[in-house]
C-alpha cells in the first residue's frame, strides 16, 4: 500500500502549472460555487446596513482555529459544557467523546493563549482522508495531553465541496471558509480573493421579528437569545441586516475618495467591495470583529503586526487603523438579493471565479 503524503501549502494560495493558475485546497478551500468564493455580482441590490459606530475598541478579531495536519497524531475531543460562562472551566472533559481528529499535541488553546476571556474558538480540522473537515465550538486544549474539549458537533464538510455550514454558533456557518488566512493581507500578497466573515454587536445592529427570527440565508439560525436582544439598543434596526447577511461596499463607491490612512485598510476595503463579508456571529459587546486564522503554523494577527508595525486588534478609536475600520463598517450595505439562486446578488461577478484546484493535491 502506498503511503499518502499530504502537504498543505499554507503560505501560497496559488501556483502556476502550464500557464494555468491553480490553487491549493488547504489555503484556498471549497468549490468555485461555494458562497465563500463567489464575488459580488453586477445585479447586487444594496441596502445601507447603517451599522452603528463601535465604541468599546478600535477593532477586534474572532479567531477560527484551523488545523490542516491530517498526518498528525489523533486527539480525543470530549464534551465540556462550560461554553461562554466565565465562571466555568473549558479545559476539563465532562462527558462523551465527540470525535477524534489529527491535531498536534503541542498546540495549546487555553486561557493562557487564547484571545479574550471566552472566545468563540471554532475549530475546523482536516481528517486523515485529506478532505473531510470536522468542526466544533468552543474548542480548548489546555495541556500537551492528547485530550481536548468542546461543546458542539456540526455536520462534516468536504474540503472540495460547498463548505457552507459549520461551527459558528450564531449563524451555523463555516469555521474555515471566509477567514483571513496566514499569508493574506501582507505587503506582497496582493488582493484578498474570497468572501470574508465578520461579527457585529447584535443589540445595536441586528433586526429581529417573529417572521425572520433574526437571520437570513445562508445562515440557518440566529443566537438562542436573539428575541429580546437583537436591535434593542436602537430604535430603527435595518430589517435586511440580520444574521447571515452579506455585507459589502457598494460597487459605485469610490474607495480612493474614502481617505484610507493605512495600506491594509485599503486592501480590506477592496475585498469588501469585490466579495463582501457574511455576518456569522454576535460580538456580544460594542465592537466590530473580523474572523482570522489561528493554527499550529501561527496566528494571522501576529503576522499582521510583524508586517505592518501595528496591531489588528486596536484598543483606541483614535488611530489610523481604527479610523479605517470605521470607514469600512459604517459604509457597509447588505446585498439584499443574495439568495441561493443569485449568490452575491447575481449578474456578472466583479472578479473572476476561483481557479481550479491543482492536480495531484488532496483528493
Amino acid at each position: 500500500m502506498k503511503t499518502l503524503i499530504i502537504t498543505c501549502l499554507l503560505f501560497s494560495c496559488t501556483l502556476l502549472i502550464s500557464g494555468q493558475e491553480t490553487r491549493d485546497a488547504c489555503s484556498w478551500p471549497f468549490s468555485k460555487k461555494s458562497i465563500w468564493n463567489i464575488p459580488v455580482g453586477s445585479e447586487a441590490a444594496y441596502v445601507h446596513a447603517h451599522i452603528q459606530r463601535a465604541e468599546a475598541m478600535g477593532m477586534t478579531i474572532d479567531e477560527d482555529i484551523i488545523v490542516l495536519k491530517p498526518e498528525a497524531k489523533m486527539m480525543d475531543i470530549f464534551l465540556n459544557t462550560a461554553a461562554w460562562n466565565r465562571n466555568k472551566n473549558r479545559c476539563e472533559p465532562e462527558g462523551e467523546l465527540l470525535f477524534s481528529a489529527p491535531i498536534p499535541h503541542d498546540f495549546i488553546v487555553s486561557p493562557d493563549t487564547w484571545d479574550g476571556l471566552t472566545p468563540n474558538s471554532g475549530l475546523a480540522v482536516l481528517m486523515p482522508d485529506g478532505r473531510t473537515i470536522k468542526q466544533t465550538q468552543p474548542f480548548a486544549h489546555c495541556t500537551q495531553d492528547p485530550v481536548a474539549t468542546s461543546l458542539t458537533r456540526p455536520t462534516d464538510n468536504d474540503l472540495y465541496g460547498d463548505g457552507m455550514y459549520g461551527a459558528h454558533g450564531g449563524s451555523g456557518l463555516s469555521a474555515i471558509g471566509g477567514a483571513l488566512r496566514i499569508g493574506e493581507l501582507t505587503p506582497g500578497s496582493g488582493p484578498v480573493r474570497h468572501v470574508l466573515k465578520v461579527n457585529l454587536f447584535g443589540k445595536k445592529n441586528f433586526y429581529y421579528d417573529k417572521e425572520t427570527r433574526g437571520f437570513r440565508w445562508p445562515a440557518k439560525q440566529s443566537d438562542g437569545y436573539a428575541e429580546g436582544n437583537y436591535g434593542t439598543e436602537r430604535k430603527d434596526p435595518v430589517k435586511a441586516c440580520r444574521m447571515g447577511a452579506l455585507l459589502a461596499l457598494p460597487a459605485d463607491m469610490d474607495l480612493d475618495a474614502m481617505g484610507f490612512e493605512t495600506t491594509p485598510g485599503r486592501i480590506l476595503a477592496r475585498a469588501f467591495q469585490d466579495y463582501g463579508a457574511y455576518v456569522v456571529d454576535d460580538t456580544a459587546w460594542d465592537v466590530y470583529a473580523i474572523i482570522t486564522e489561528w493554527s499550529p503554523e501561527g496566528r494571522f494577527s501576529d503576522e499582521f503586526e510583524n508586517n505592518w508595525g501595528f496591531t489588528f486588534t486596536e484598543k483606541s478609536k483614535d488611530t489610523p487603523w481604527a479610523r479605517d475600520m470605521d470607514r469600512i463598517f459604517q459604509n457597509l450595505h447588505v446585498v439584499d438579493n443574495n439568495t441561493p439562486n443569485s449568490v452575491g446578488g447575481g449578474g456578472t461577478p466583479r472578479m473572476p471565479l476561483a481557479p481550479d484546484f491543482k492536480t495531484g493535491g488532496i483528493r
